[in-house]
């Protein structure tokens, strides 16, 4: 399987303007960027707004709690300057990702004039991805004791070590398991499984991202006539499952076919193609509401 390169568009926000990103500076006095202490998220770009994006600022405000990230920025402002740069690179249906770098902290600093906190905006496509998933399982890929299990930090080598690995053998993704066996998550997308009629999916206390897909669904799948719960799931739950989703914010649900060797004889059935019809209609929903508050 090829490797997948997301490009990120030439015009950047790094702190306070605009900048091409090959003009944009970085330093290796900056600690946190070479420790990995920061925080970013994704956000999807859907009709020229950046969907859910409340949702995402509180998940980046609890991280940077859970860190101890400084955290000076005011959500609006930085939605303003998303705008901007989404302006700036003509994006309609995109993604984009917020990225907050610690600078003071960690014993190798520089004596440079930086704020305490970077702040990083860029834009790009939205990616490609097959049109169904073929998973391989990682024991141990989750520590879900971990005080930041959970957490979207900038230190993301576990997951992009697990997920080319997993491509390397021409898989789509993984499955990772925590310390106890169960199944947590995948390196980049919540993981869910339908059995008799209802939907599944990990627990947090798993070590699973609190995806903001995730969330979305959670919310409104009982709008959608879906009966939808956490539960700790095993490997052998996914086995015995009628079909198997995952989602994020690049492929919003995305049906298994495989799970290492296991095959579902169903992908993408009539309860998921439900799911995913009430979650696009949700998009377009939060997008009508931002226009009449702009408006207003």
């Amino acid at each position: 399987m090829a490797r997948e390169v997301h490009l990120i568009h030439r015009l950047i926000f790094h702190n306070d303007r605009i900048v091409a990103v090959d003009q944009a500076r970085l330093s290796p006095g900056q600690a946190g960027l070479l420790n990995g202490w920061g925080l970013f998220t994704t956000t999807r770009i859907f009709q020229g707004e950046a969907f859910a994006y409340e949702r995402h600022w509180r998940r980046l405000e609890k991280d940077a709690r859970r860190i101890r990230l400084p955290f000076p920025f005011d959500a609006e402002k930085v939605r303003r300057h998303l705008g901007e740069l989404l302006a700036a690179n003509q994006v309609v249906e995109g993604t984009a990702r917020i990225y907050m770098i610690y600078n003071r902290v960690g014993f190798w600093q520089s004596g440079e004039t930086m704020p305490d906190v970077d702040l990083i905006l860029c834009t790009a496509g939205l990616p490609a991805h097959s049109a169904e998933a073929r998973l391989s399982v990682a024991e141990h890929g989750r520590h879900a004791a971990s005080p930041l299990a959970g957490v979207k930090t900038t230190a993301w080598l576990n997951n992009v070590w697990h997920l080319a690995e997993a491509q390397k053998a021409g898989w789509t993704e993984v499955i990772l398991l925590n310390e106890r066996g169960e199944v947590a998550e995948c390196t980049s997308a919540n993981i869910f499984c339908v059995k008799d009629g209802a939907v599944f999916t990990p627990p947090l206390s798993s070590g699973c991202l609190e995806g903001v897909t995730r969330s979305v669904l959670l919310e409104i799948a009982a709008r959608a006539g879906v009966s939808m719960s956490e539960k700790t799931l095993t490997l052998e739950n996914l086995h015995a499952a009628d079909e198997v989703f995952i989602t994020s914010t690049n492929r919003t649900l995305l049906g298994v076919s495989e799970i290492s060797g296991h095959k579902y004889s169903v992908v993408m059935g009539p309860l998921v193609q439900k799911l995913e019809r009430a979650f696009e209609d949700n998009m377009r929903e939060y997008v009508a509401a931002r226009g009449s508050a702009v408006r207003a």
